[in-house]
């Protein structure tokens, strides 16, 4: 049936609303991988200490995607959404008055219960929202929200940091974290306009009932949890340390930031350029193009000779990696069950993300023994040839219904 003009609006809120959330979740995230060495000094450790931080931040996220996600099921998607923004969003700025490393640690900790949370939920309330027909074009506008995330920290990083830094010397660091406050505003926005899933309302069911699509959904959910692990080893193999990379060759803090964001234009350009074409070609034919092409580009990524080659390898490389990615949040989501929706795809991610959380951490351990270069190329070329086996010999929804009652 044709959708009313409130339906129309309240889909766009809703796709709004979680491209939002997702994107002020990874700025909070990304901020910290451009201040390492900041960080390192303030709290006299070392650089692989200060990124097992980001590392802690991966492996709590699985936490969040329990808690607000069963939430997200059982009492519907707006609430668990607003309160998750708001968590997330007070913790950064703790972040910013952390008086040490350990309390530091925790908070980064508490964060990634937040980060965890954000996903699952938010993902599902946009896609419940959506057309079939338009679900892989959204599917990645949301999902760069959050490459998106990552230009704006990257654009804090270039313009806000040296302000605070001037006036602050040792301290411009704080600041990032105290403008991860603002996405409390968003929970405003959700609670005025937008409304509940009525793919939720139709899908809810009992705790009994919960319990036994879990068992009966064990394998197809293991296989989400595979995958994930993989697409979370190439993103946050791809992105977390790259900063850290071109710092080690050289660069100066402001041109980091002009190439990350940079990079970060070819990211959202990847992702509503394959997420379009996986509504035509199909979900898993779209992220194995990205994947093997970003699998070519690897040695142009890890080069960086001069600031024109760096920028052509990582523009290409977050176009096809965040490509694949793009494709993510409507591939999972119509491989899950409607009744577990909230929770099935979101835990299944997040657990990936703890499989996956120790690759920042590995980099930068084997990049202090060889050389960054080496470290990421490598590690970015065995987990590019997993993921697309992984891809090549799983499952795929196309287009499947959300609904009870089929709508266009």
């Amino acid at each position: 049936m044709t959708m009313t003009k409130l339906e129309r609006a309240n889909q766009r809120n809703a796709v709004l609303a979680g491209f939002l959330g997702w994107t002020l979740d990874a700025f909070d995230f990304f901020v910290l991988t451009f201040i390492v060495d900041d960080l390192a000094h303030a709290f006299g450790r070392t650089r692989p200490e200060i990124v097992l931080a980001i590392t802690a931040s991966l492996a709590m996220r699985p936490a969040g995607a329990i808690l607000f996600g069963i939430m997200a099921d059982r009492f519907g998607r707006r609430i668990p959404l607003m309160v998750d923004v708001v968590f997330y969003a007070i913790v950064s700025v703790l972040c910013g008055l952390a008086p040490s490393y350990r309390a530091f640690f925790i908070l980064r900790m508490l964060f990634g219960v937040g980060m965890g949370g954000e996903w699952g939920v938010g993902a599902s309330l946009a896609l419940e929202s959506a057309s079939p027909r338009l679900r892989g074009l959204l599917s990645g506008l949301l999902q760069e929200g959050y490459a998106i995330g990552f230009l704006l920290a990257a654009l804090a990083f270039r313009f806000v940091y040296p302000h605070f830094n001037a006036i602050y010397p040792g301290n411009g660091w704080r600041a990032m974290f105290f403008l991860g406050g603002l996405p409390a505003l968003l929970s405003l926005f959700i609670r005025s306009k937008v409304q509940e899933s009525a793919t939720w309302h139709e899908h809810r069911t009992d705790w009994a009932t919960y319990r036994r699509l879990m068992l009966q959904h064990s394998r197809r959910f293991l296989y989400l949890v595979l995958l994930m692990t993989m697409m979370n080893f190439i993103s946050h193999g791809t992105q977390d340390m790259y900063p850290t990379l071109l710092g080690t060759l050289g660069y100066a803090k402001n041109r980091i930031a002009d190439i990350t964001m940079l990079s970060m234009v070819g990211a959202v350009l990847g992702g509503l350029v394959f997420g379009y074409y996986s509504d035509r070609a199909g979900r898993r034919r779209s992220m194995i193009t990205a994947l093997v092409c970003a699998l070519v580009v690897v040695p142009f990524w890890i080069a960086g000779f001069s600031p024109l080659f760096a920028i052509v390898g990582v523009f290409l490389m977050q176009f096809f990696v965040q490509g694949a990615w793009g494709v993510i949040p409507a591939h999972i989501n119509e491989l899950s069950p409607g009744e577990l929706r909230g929770f099935f795809p979101g835990f299944a991610y997040q657990l990936g993300v703890l499989c996956a959380s120790s690759i920042p951490y590995l980099e930068a351990r084997l990049g202090e023994v060889f050389t960054y270069r080496q470290s990421m190329g490598g590690l970015a070329t065995l987990v590019l040839v997993g993921g697309v086996l992984v891809v090549v010999f799983g499952p795929e929804a196309h287009r499947v219904t959300f609904r009870k009652t089929s709508a266009t």
